[in-house]
């Protein structure tokens, strides 16, 4: 289920929505919408591949809708009063529904699925970024993200192509986030945003404690950037590989910081 990578710089990246397995008895329970498992992060673990050397990864081959391992395990909304997608997702990110009639998973199975899949995931990212701050004397966690650039349910317009998300700062030192939105900002043809409709998971948010040497930062892509956003999800190397660019001078500058 867990794909770790370990490498010896400070920096760890977390690939929490890459994954499109679904055990059979799951699957036979979701609809056809569900089934098409749109809401994956397509191709993202590609797109960061060799990109840095030295960097950690934590993937999880389990997909979205079995459980999202970039939410509350408690269940609470990360944005209050706006639409959003669950902990085990009812619906899909048009605000369909995914499960067949009488099948969505209750109380018991979300149970089930956490101790399975989500707790499993954060014991591995917990461990790796605890090793490389063991070394370094402090981690940063990168959590890689991408969504459709256009998705009324959860947002009105276009996304921005880089959406940097600290939780309004909290979750990451301030030269951190402004070396980061700096690179974003001076690619030419993109478009980027500071903690806009996205300002970092459950997971940017439980780790980033810069007071104690743990920073934390999260970048949802649009996924117009580097693939074709409707089935068959194709993924486009002139797009990405122009992307690619910009993606290696933000974990290269990660790698070389150093706290004050």
């Amino acid at each position: 289920m867990l794909e770790i990578t370990r490498g010896e710089s400070p920096l760890v990246l977390g690939l929490p929505h890459t994954g499109t397995e679904v055990p059979d008895r799951i699957e036979d329970a979701l609809n056809e919408t569900g089934r098409a498992l749109a809401d994956t992060d397509w191709h993202i673990h590609d797109l960061y591949d060799g990109l840095a050397e030295g960097v950690s990864t934590v993937r999880t081959r389990i997909h979205r809708y079995v459980i999202d391992v970039n939410r509350d395990p408690g269940g609470a909304s990360l944005y209050p009063g706006q639409n959003t997608t669950s902990l085990c997702p009812l619906t899909d990110f048009d605000g369909r529904d995914i499960w067949r009639e009488g099948q969505a998973p209750g109380a018991g199975e979300i149970a089930r699925r956490k101790a399975a899949y989500h707790a499993p995931y954060h014991a591995a990212l917990a461990a790796e970024l605890e090793r490389v701050k063991a070394r370094h004397g402090f981690a940063i966690l990168y959590d890689c993200h991408s969504i459709r650039s256009e998705i009324p349910f959860l947002f009105e317009g276009r996304l921005p192509d880089f959406n940097i998300g600290t939780n309004s700062g909290a979750t990451c030192a301030p030269r951190i986030e402004a070396a980061v939105a700096a690179i974003c900002e001076s690619a030419e043809g993109y478009r980027s945003v500071r903690n806009g409709r996205f300002k970092g998971g459950w997971t940017t948010r439980h780790y980033g404690r810069p007071q104690d040497g743990m920073h934390a930062i999260q970048m949802e892509l649009a996924q117009s950037t580097y693939m074709q956003e409707r089935p068959p999800w194709t993924y486009l190397p002139e797009h990405a590989d122009r992307l690619r660019v910009h993606l290696k001078t933000i974990l290269e500058t990660l790698i070389r910081w150093r706290p004050a």
